[in-house]
């Protein structure tokens, strides 16, 4: 029991501070106490590949993929001449009595164009290029690798819930099982050693049964997770919570931003990499 009751407690602090709380004891926790979560195969079904845009890996290497696109039209800016307005104005006079001011300006246009740089400039072209590939690589691998997550912990899950049927049957048998040892027992047919079999076998039953319910709930887990979490439920709620809202509000004047909610998911959708280049 102790090594149980540390793990129970050092999760229980972690969740704490997750949850940016003082290390200790969860209420939440209090309710499903002694019972394991169980959920349905309806909760991995239908599940669309634009959740996986969400894990911060994925917007992170997709936003790098953007940006490295725009150093792309840059360089290829740089190929072409630049024309610019410039102007001046100036006023220039003396202290000395009867001296005259004199009010200048001037304003023309100017070209700047890197004629003799044309093959390094050219080359600069291609090494961004060669940079967006790359960084278009790490997308495609960091992509690949969110969809293999995601479809490790459906087939763990799924998989785990047949097993979990089949352990259940098996419970069954080794009760019924146990039953006749027992009975057989007190009628003198067999020796107690049948009925230590018996029970051991229905403690090993039942040990694995609720080691593959655990197996299937951290596979839940480890599914949310690999779809990037479920924060989209909280988008309705502003940013802060109250207090945080008043302790900043009273150190500026915010005028009422910290109160407006996170913005719709369609409202801040990326762009996709196919969309980026020049």
């Amino acid at each position: 029991m102790p090594p149980l009751e540390i793990a129970l407690r050092q999760a229980q602090n972690a969740l704490s501070i997750l949850l940016a709380r003082p290390p200790g004891p969860l209420p939440e926790m209090e309710e499903g106490r002694e019972r394991i979560p169980q959920a349905g195969l309806d909760v991995i079904v239908d599940m669309p590949a634009e959740l996986l845009r969400r894990r911060p890996d994925v917007r992170a290497v997709e936003m790098q993929l953007a940006a490295q696109s725009a150093q792309i039209g840059v360089s290829v800016a740089d190929l072409y001449p630049s024309i610019s307005l410039l102007g001046s104005l100036g006023l220039s006079g003396s202290t000395v009595e009867g001296a005259s001011r004199v009010l200048s300006g001037a304003i023309g246009p100017g070209l700047v164009w890197n004629v003799f740089d044309h093959g390094r400039l050219t080359n600069t072209v291609l090494v961004q290029d060669a940079r967006f590939q790359q960084l278009y690589e790490q997308y495609q691998n960091t992509v690949l690798q969110a969809a293999r997550e995601v479809d490790d912990a459906s087939v763990g899950f799924a998989k785990t819930g047949e097993q979990i049927v089949l352990l259940a049957d098996a419970v069954k048998a080794a009760q019924r099982s146990l039953e006749i040892a027992d009975r057989q027992y007190n009628e003198g047919l067999v020796d107690f050693q049948r009925v230590l079999d018996s029970q051991r076998t229905l403690f090993s039953e039942q040990d694995q049964l609720v080691a593959s319910r655990g197996s299937q709930s951290q596979s839940l887990i480890t599914l949310y997770k690999a779809m990037g979490g479920g924060w989209e439920a909280a988008r309705s709620r502003p940013v802060l919570d109250e207090a945080t809202q008043e302790t900043m509000g009273r150190r500026s004047d915010w005028k009422g931003l910290l109160a407006v909610p996170l913005p719709a998911p369609g409202d801040a959708a990326l762009p996709t990499p196919e969309g980026t280049r020049p």
